[in-house]
């Protein structure tokens, strides 16, 4: 087996403010690249700051995190905003797209974000990732015409657009209706089976977890327990 995608060795988290409030205690998990896993517990478990230490939005107050061989832990500022925007891509239980712009504009920010203008190439990755999520015909559509489903859609294709080798999704079926929240979830596994890309979701869905390669839960800020699982026996108890 090869380097893993995500390495986190002995992580704790603190947050100071009159008191100091410990929210994860020593976290080791290893996660491979192409796993799909889901991230369960129950609100407080420190999940979101799980989240936010693997997208590098925050720093561990000790330990290490590796992200594809690099130990994130040691990079400045300016050094992780890179690093964060090539490799890793995020999609939200609220889609954050930007209402003034079309799906197709939305979807090349990330790209637009780095090189500071729009590119042919960047407008026909972006055409290919709609029509890989089946939106081709949305692309020159506003947030507001589309439907939920479709939105969320969009913010997995703009996920995408810088060809991360790991995806952080936080709850992206949680503000959907059923039928929406499972097209969205065959949607990632889709890319996760076609393209490699490993994806770490938040979930406190039960059915959807049970249809990741692996499920990990977090109580109290710790890991409780780390078991794989068998999505296609899974899919045909259902």
């Amino acid at each position: 087996m090869g380097e893993p995608i995500v390495l986190l060795k002995e992580v704790s988290k603190n947050y100071e403010g009159k008191t100091i409030t410990p929210v994860l205690h020593g976290i080791d998990l290893t996660v491979q690249q192409g796993e799909f896993t889901a991230l369960m517990g129950p609100s407080g478990s420190g999940k979101s700051t799980l989240l936010n230490l693997l997208g590098l939005l925050d720093r561990p107050t000790s330990g290490s995190i590796l992200i594809a061989g690099t130990d994130t832990t040691s990079l400045s500022d300016e050094m992780r905003t890179r690093f964060r925007g090539e490799t890793i891509g995020f999609v939200f239980q609220f889609h954050h797209l930007l209402p003034a712009f079309t799906a197709l504009e939305n979807v090349m920010l990330p790209a637009m974000a780095r090189e500071g203008h729009q590119t042919p190439a960047m407008r026909k990755t972006a055409l290919e990732l709609l029509d890989a999520v089946g939106l081709s015909a949305q692309a020159q559509k506003i947030p507001t015409e589309m439907s939920g489903g479709q939105q969320q859609r969009v913010a997995v294709a703009r996920a995408l657009a810088m060809n991360p080798r790991l995806v952080l999704a936080d709850e992206p079926t949680g503000n959907l209706d059923t039928k929406a929240g499972q097209q969205v979830f065959d949607l990632m596994r889709h890319v996760n089976a076609s393209r490699g890309i490993t994806f770490l979701i938040v979930t406190h869905d039960d059915r959807l977890a049970h249809r990741c390669d692996r499920i990990v839960e977090l109580v109290d800020g710790e890991i409780a327990h780390d078991l794989p699982n068998d999505p296609l026996r899974q899919t045909q108890v259902v």
